[in-house]
Order: C-alpha cells, then sequence, then structure tokens
C-alpha cells in the first residue's frame, strides 16, 4: 500500500498517506528494478524513472495545492503595508514556479532565512529522499549495479538524493533468522551487512546524523544528534542536568573499545580521551560525561 497516480485526488490512500508523509524529516522511497514474470507491475511494465516520476508529480500537486492557499493568504496579508509580506510572496510564487515546471522544491537554492520559511511550509517535495532500489538476489550478490541503478543516479543527480541498493526478497529471509544465523547467510551470500543495516547509515548520512553511546552497568544505548554537535549539547540530550554542569567527557572510539575488549583495557593503552566543552562528537564515540550542578 503507496502512493499511487492520482493520490493527490484522492486516489488509492490519497489525503490520509500524504498527511503521513508531510510529519517526516525525510522519505525513503522504494523502486521497483527487478524482472520477474510472477509479479506483475501495475503499469505493465519495470520502469524506475517513470515510477519517480509517477510519485513525484502526485507530491508537486499536493505541494502546490498547498502553495496556492499560501499565495492567497500573503497577498491578503500585503494590503496590510508591511513589506515582509513583500518578501514572503516573491518566495513563494518562485516556489510555485518551479512546482508548475515540474521540479521538486528539494531541488532550489535557499538563503538561511528563505529556508527557515520554506520548512515551515512542510513541503512534500522539499523532503531529502533516499531511492532504495529493490534489486533481483543476482544483481546484490553479483555487486553489480544494473542499468536502471546507473539511470537512476543520473535521473536525481540534481536533487541531493542518496540512492542504495537493496533485496527485499534477501531482507525478508533475514527477518526470520536468529542473530547467530544472520551473519551466516550474510557470509555465504557474499555480503558484509543486511540491507537494513545499510539503509539506517544512509537515512543518516541523508539527515546530516550521528550516534554516540553511553555505556554502564545496566545498560548501553545509542544517543542520536547532528552532525557537528559539541559535547555539552550531546551531554544535554541525555539530560539537561549534564549540559548545564558539564564539565568534561571521556570519550573512546567504539572500534578501539571492541579491540581492546574492556573500557579499562582501553584506558590503560590511552584511548580514553578527555576533551572539554569544545569537542564536537564523532559517530560511534563511546562516552563518559562529567558534569556538577
Amino acid at each position: 500500500a503507496g502512493l499511487v497516480k492520482g493520490a493527490s485526488r484522492g486516489e488509492g490512500l490519497g489525503n490520509k498517506f500524504l498527511s503521513h508523509i508531510r510529519e517526516v524529516d525525510s522519505i525513503v522511497h522504494v523502486v521497483r528494478y527487478f524482472e520477474d514474470s510472477n509479479i506483475v507491475h501495475v503499469d505493465g511494465s519495470v520502469d524506475p524513472v517513470r515510477d519517480i516520476e509517477t510519485i513525484n508529480l502526485e507530491l508537486i500537486f499536493a505541494d502546490m495545492e498547498v502553495m496556492e492557499k499560501r499565495i492567497d493568504k500573503t497577498r491578503k496579508m500585503l494590503k496590510s503595508g508591511d513589506k515582509k509580506f513583500q518578501t514572503e510572496l516573491e518566495l513563494y510564487e518562485s516556489i510555485k514556479a518551479t512546482l508548475e515546471s515540474g521540479k521538486t522544491v528539494r531541488t532550489m537554492k535557499f538563503d538561511a532565512e528563505q529556508q527557515s520559511q520554506v520548512d515551515n511550509l512542510f513541503l512534500l517535495t522539499s523532503k531529502p529522499v533516499l531511492y532504495a532500489a529493490n534489486v533481483s538476489e543476482n544483481d546484490l550478490q553479483s555487486g553489480k549495479e544494473n542499468a536502471f541503478v546507473a539511470k537512476l543516479k543520473e535521473y536525481v543527480s540534481g536533487e541531493g538524493a542518496e540512492v542504495m541498493t537493496i533485496c527485499a526478497k534477501i531482507e525478508e529471509e533475514i527477518a526470520q533468522l536468529e542473530e547467530n544465523e544472520k551473519q551466516e547467510f550474510l557470509q555465504e551470500l557474499g555480503l558484509s551487512e543486511s540491507g537494513l543495516d545499510r539503509l539506517i547509515k544512509a537515512s543518516y548520512k541523508l539527515l546530516g546524523l550521528i550516534s554516540f553511546l553511553t555505556a554502564g552497568p545496566q545498560e548501553v544505548r545509542a544517543w542520536t544528534i547532528v552532525k557537528g554537535t559539541k559535547a555539552p549539547q550531546a551531554a544535554g540530550k541525555i539530560h539537561s542536568d549534564f549540559e548545564r554542569g558539564f564539565i568534561r567527557a571521556e570519550v573512546v572510539a567504539y572500534k578501539d573499545l571492541m579491540d581492546c575488549g574492556t573500557y579499562t583495557a582501553a584506558k590503560e593503552k590511552g584511548l580514553v580521551r578527555s576533551e572539554g566543552k569544545e569537542y564536537v562528537m564523532q559517530d560511534g564515540d563511546v562516552t563518559l560525561f562529567r558534569f556538577n550542578v
């Protein structure tokens, strides 16, 4: 179940599905890239670019409706004489013109102030997109991208989108296995990690996110932060007191900790660093925050 041609007019799941998409930070668009006579395509043939254009067009139509309403409202507000509404109107009209040309909002360039305004519009086509090419088992195992994938990368080059390959059939099989069986299965296929793991990593990259870890006797936990976040603000993700009373962060890289086996061993080898307020957190940092309030 997903978007179909005519969704912007209420076809299929229609507006209900579109409203759900409006609430997300990014979109993962899974596109069929495999040939299988037993699985009939709704349009009768496999053409990923055509499928993407169909979905994008529905999102564009939905955004055009939003912009038309916003433009009408702004024109009325302009009568107040406030010049800021003229600036907003020019921005909204440029967005509408881009949509009318068949292009998505994410292909446009904005300054910081404009970007803030665009973010507040919650436009569907302004959201970053990760295209997941659903390929056959043979294509995934061979490591060769079929002609469709190469064509897709060229097609989305101006969107700032991410493209990855995945095999839904293999992922279905992996989901039914125990953890130790998963690793054996992946090794047999010549794969280092599952498609789901690669999808998560690609999504993090698309959104500019990283994770740091905290570890204690009871649990190990990952915390998601924006790339470029400094140590005190990262500490604040755990509790506001940690940020307010931040003293320092004791940090060891995840790989170093795994290689050493224990935190004590890593410390003895000098791999545990003491970092201050200006330290920029790195993906996979295992961190102990020292604070005082």
